[in-house]
């Protein structure tokens, strides 16, 4: 178990819900903002951003290798110092956008791209910090935040199970006492048939620590499936509206959205139940309805036991209907009233 913000995360608690902002502010600390507002009314327990520059990410450079392939879905063909420019969020929008969560009671927190967005995301007091996908290689970063003390969230998307251990050793050799690592397809938007969800058992042992899933397919349908396996954190896009654009607005949810994540990974968390077979205390009252054989009609003592006169029907109470069998014929010992659940001492 890990606990941000005071708020514990692990099995034996609904599943931690954290909402990403990225860049679907479209340019705009006002929309930031509501997008803050709408997270916060979801139930989400947290609202996350992502810190960067696009000379902390990449460099102005036009060639082949800094280009997205022309394949890409939603940016294909698109130089990478453009997209970063488009997409970041303003380092002076962090301190206007963690306090607006703060007004909400809502935990807001970061990934960090390099030393200067950890040295910010430390004045701003975060509790915890994310980090990406791609930053999983850079082991320096890693252990930059870990030694915070904080607690750290890892990303796998595209990783191979040496880079994910290497990661996973970088940050507790640092420091780290609080790991979640979130199984990833870093693709945008991702397929669900990559999702590869039945690896989360596995992706729990191999690191150890709490595990979840940073999800990038529409809807909800993978999310809700990656609880049933054992993730304990759901982190996904959000955008007020996928109409208004936004770089990130086609693999998000909406509020409502949001608000049907919360709720339902909280069900499909208190669904696991526990490995056992047989009734549920709220089946008790469902047991006496079972059918067993009941006398339906009033007899005679002597009578023979007929289907006219002995049925299977509800409730519980007489012998079972696999009996019926071993009875018809036999003679009633005494008389008997319609209603009563047959018994061997009866015939």
């Amino acid at each position: 178990m890990i606990s941000i913000a005071g708020r514990p995360i692990g099995a034996a608690h609904p599943p931690y819900v954290v909402a990403e902002m990225s860049g679907n502010h479209n340019g705009s600390l006002a929309q930031a903002l509501a997008i803050v507002d709408a997270v916060a009314a979801s139930g989400a327990h947290a609202l996350k951003l992502q810190t960067y520059r696009a000379d902390t990410l990449t460099v102005d450079c036009d060639g082949p290798a800094f280009r997205i392939g022309d394949g890409h879905e939603l940016w294909g063909g698109e130089h990478l110092y453009q997209l970063y420019e488009r997409a970041h969020t303003p380092w002076e929008w962090h301190e206007p956008i963690f306090e607006r969560a703060r007004e909400h009671g809502l935990t807001a927190f970061s990934s960090p791209f390099d030393p200067s967005a950890v040295e910010l995301l430390e004045k701003l007091g975060t509790p915890a910090y994310k980090i990406a996908s791609s930053e999983i290689v850079d082991l320096p970063l890693i252990r930059l935040a870990a030694s915070t003390g904080k607690p750290l969230i890892i990303s796998t998307g595209m990783a191979s199970a040496g880079e994910i251990e290497a990661a996973v050793t970088a940050a507790r050799e640092a420091g780290c006492g609080q790991l979640a690592v979130l199984s990833c397809t870093a693709s945008y938007p991702a397929s669900p048939a990559e999702s590869n969800l039945r690896a989360l058992p596995l992706l729990a042992a191999l690191t150890g620590a709490v595990v979840g899933v940073s999800d990038h397919t529409p809807g909800l349908g993978a999310a809700l499936a990656a609880v049933a396996l054992g993730a304990c954190l759901i982190e996904k896009h959000v955008t007020t509206s996928r109409s208004e654009g936004g770089v990130d607005a086609a693999f998000s949810l909406e509020p409502g959205e949001l608000l049907a994540l919360v709720v339902e990974s909280e069900r499909a968390w208190q669904s696991l139940g526990s490995p056992v077979i047989g009734p549920r205390p709220s089946e008790r009252e469902g047991l006496r309805f079972r059918r067993s054989l009941h006398v339906v009609r009033d007899v005679r003592a002597g009578e023979p036991v007929t289907p006219d006169n002995v049925r299977s029907i509800r409730p519980a109470g007489g012998l079972p209907p696999e009996a019926a069998a071993q009875v018809m014929g036999r003679r009633f010992t005494h008389d008997v009233a319609f209603g009563t659940p047959l018994t061997w001492d009866l015939v």
